[in-house]
Parts: C-alpha cells; structure tokens; sequence
C-alpha cells in the first residue's frame, strides 16, 4: 500500500445519475482529473433517483445551437464525441493543499465511441500543448497558445472550441471535474491496483510507494495521477503515460464480474463524481445520460484505446517551453477517429512513463484466440485495422507500470 496517509475528502453531495464504464471514465481527471470509465447500464430505479437531482449548473458548449436530445431512453444512436476536462483550481477544494488560485485545463480527454458502439478511443492532449486559440469570453485569440489555458478564457466552452477546432471532430457532450471528484470516485471503487516499476517517491507530491503493486484511492490516488517529477523524464507526456497505467488499470476493475452489478457502488460512483463536475447542457439530462451508458455498457476492455496525441518538447518561437504537435501523425489518428475506423497501435507504452507488464492480456471477446490483443480498438469485420507506428498509448485491457523517477534527477 501507498506509504502516504491519504485524506479523506469526499464529499457526497448532490447526486447526478451516471453510469456507463465509458462515461464514469471519461469524467475523472488527475492532475486535475482524467477519464474514469464505468461499465454497465444504470437501473431504472437508481436512474429516477438521479433524475430528481439533475439540475443547474450546466453550460452551453454551442452558443445559440439547439440541444438534440437522444430519442427515448435507447443507446445513442450511431457514434458520438466526449470531451472530458480536469480544472486544477484549488478554490472550493477544501484542505488539499493544492494553493492554486488560477483555473487551467490540466488534462484534456476527447472519448470517441465507434457508430456501431463496438470500440471507444480516448484522445489524451497535452496541457501544454501549442494550440490555435479562437476569441472567447475572456480573449485568448491566438494562433498558437498552451491548451490549458482555454479554461481561464472562456471555460468549458472556450476548451470544447479549441479542441474542436484543431482536430476538426464535433464535439456532441463535455464534462469538467475538480479534485475532490477524483477522489471520490477513487474511494466509491475501492482504490485502484496501480504497478510502478521500482521504488516510487515523488519529492513534490510526497508520494511514496514500493516498487510493484499498490492499491490507491482518496488522496493518494490523486497525489499519483497529478505525479510528473516523479515518473519517467519528469515530463507531462510522461505523466499521461503514466496516468494511463491508473486508467487501464480502473476500467478492467469496473468492467469485472459485480464491480458495477452493484446498483450501491453504482450510485456511489455517479455521486463523487457528478457532485464535483460542471456539464455540457446536451448531458445535462438523465435521458442522455443513459442512452450514453446503454450504447458504451459492452465495449470489451481490449477494445478501448488509451492514446496521446502525439507531440514533442525542445520547438522554439512559440513551442519554445512547450509541446509542439506532430501533425502529421496526429492527423492519420484524428483522421480514422473521423472516419470511425478502428486502428491499432504499432507498440505499447511509451517505456519511458510507462511499459507494459508481462501479465497476460485477454483477447477481445468473440475474437480468435491468438488474434493481437494490443488492438485498442479491434474491428468485427475480417478486413486487418490500420496500423499507426510511433503513437503512444495502450488498450485499457493491458497491464502496465509507470517507470519511476529516481530522487536525484528531481
């Protein structure tokens, strides 16, 4: 276990209703906050009692565009963009100690669901990423800024325009979660087994874990996805790869027999995290709320793709200090995820925040024994997926580790 004393801090609220793997996921953030996924429709018993406390502080991500809520209470029909976003403001965030006044968008999660609901991929982008900005609110025109900084702009929407804008895909429903939420949703499942490959001590978090498997939940949970200076080259896309490690690790456990056929931990789950977040109006609604969770319920562990969009540090002029995007790799990703044509990945990790274990990896279910169960995204039809080399990432059914930093390169 983690050798830190973790807080206990969640708070439960208000609740929302909530629900699928995908989507419990998706609202989780780390550093600030990350994409959790939950696995499993919600009852209609548990959906009424979110129902009566759905309320009031969603915003519009499309200024002056009608809301199309889903037909009835069916799976959403056909495939659908997510864009999930964690604040590390520290305001209203109780005794965290995070001190931070200021209000940036720390971690940026676009989840595209597949047209035949078969497939997910999840689009992490760099915080520091050199981005496009459009006019908000607030300003922030620019041909070329840190993607965090949309929030301070114009909030959730400024966020949706930006990445809307660079990548070309429409973004149908956003989500913004804070701290305690990750917590929250930590400790409603019961902590999350987490491997580091060697002794772990990060000397700004003052995180400390042993080398091997630890289970993580409420603040330490927290200290370990906000973890830079201690993984890898100390790097946010070290971070992201480590995160993954959380991710990968949280999703096979919500989509195991019982963890989510309990309507109780359901509930819990639901209520961390939507008493902590800010949604999209088009979400704001227990009716789109379950179509999403009926149309992500079944999606196979190995059929989720954990990426990062690709980019690299040492640029100059305006990438100078930041992450300068690989569009030429970046764009055959986003141009498959228009296409909605699954891929999968050359390799695994990145064996720098991250590398993969030597635990097994179940194949996707219903697909030949000995068929590459790497495949984030592995396609029904016979036809091969595409292949994308050099992009870093993981299926959510692969184990991993997050490689530790040692103290004297801190």
């Amino acid at each position: 276990m983690a050798h830190r004393v973790a807080r206990s801090m969640a708070r439960h609220g208000r609740l929302t209703k909530r629900s699928s793997w995908s989507f419990v996921l998706q609202l989780v953030g780390i550093a600030t906050a990350v994409v959790l996924v939950a696995g499993v429709s919600i009852g209609g018993v548990i959906a009424y009692g979110f129902a009566s406390q759905v309320n009031g502080n969603a915003v519009d991500i499309h200024s002056g565009q009608a809301v199309a809520a889903p037909p009835g209470v069916g799976a959403y029909p056909g495939g659908f963009n997510v864009l999930l976003v964690g604040s590390d403001t520290g305001q209203g965030q109780g005794d965290l100690g995070i001190g931070r006044s200021g209000t940036l968008n720390d971690v940026n999660i676009l989840v595209h669901v597949s047209a035949d609901h078969s497939w997910a991929t999840a689009i992490s982008f760099p915080r520091d990423m050199v981005l496009p900005h459009p006019r908000c609110s607030k300003g922030g025109s620019s041909p070329g800024l840190a993607l965090n900084t949309a929030l301070s702009y114009g909030g959730l929407p400024c966020v949706v325009t930006v990445v809307e804008g660079f990548t070309g895909l429409p973004i149908q429903f956003a989500g913004l979660i804070t701290f305690t939420g990750v917590i929250g949703v930590s400790d409603a499942i019961g902590g999350v087994d987490v491997c580091v490959d060697g002794d772990f001590h990060d000397s700004f978090t003052n995180l400390v874990l042993p080398s091997g498997t630890s289970t993580l939940s409420g603040y330490d949970a927290l200290m370990f996805l906000r973890s830079r200076h201690g993984v890898g080259d100390g790097s946010d896309l070290s971070r992201i790869s480590s995160q993954q490690v959380y991710l990968s690790s949280m999703i096979r456990k919500l989509s195991s027999a019982g963890t989510l056929d309990n309507p109780v931990t359901v509930y819990k789950i639901a209520s961390a995290a939507l008493s902590n977040m800010q949604l999209s109006t088009s979400l704001d609604s227990v009716t789109a709320m379950i179509s999403i969770a009926q149309a992500v319920k079944s999606i196979d562990p190995a059929k989720i793709a954990l990426v990062q969009y690709p980019g690299s540090t040492g640029g100059s002029g305006i990438f100078a200090g930041k992450v300068q995007p690989n569009r030429a790799l970046g764009n055959q990703l986003i141009a498959l995820v228009k296409a909605d044509e699954p891929f999968t990945l050359g390799t695994s990790g990145d064996n720098r925040g991250s590398i993969v274990s030597a635990a097994p990896t179940p194949a996707p279910s219903g697909s030949p024994s000995g068929s590459p169960s790497s495949d984030p995204s592995a396609a029904t039809s016979s036809a091969p997926p595409t292949v994308i080399n050099g992009l870093i990432g993981q299926s959510a059914a692969q184990h991993s580790c997050s490689r530790s930093r040692p103290l004297n390169h801190q």
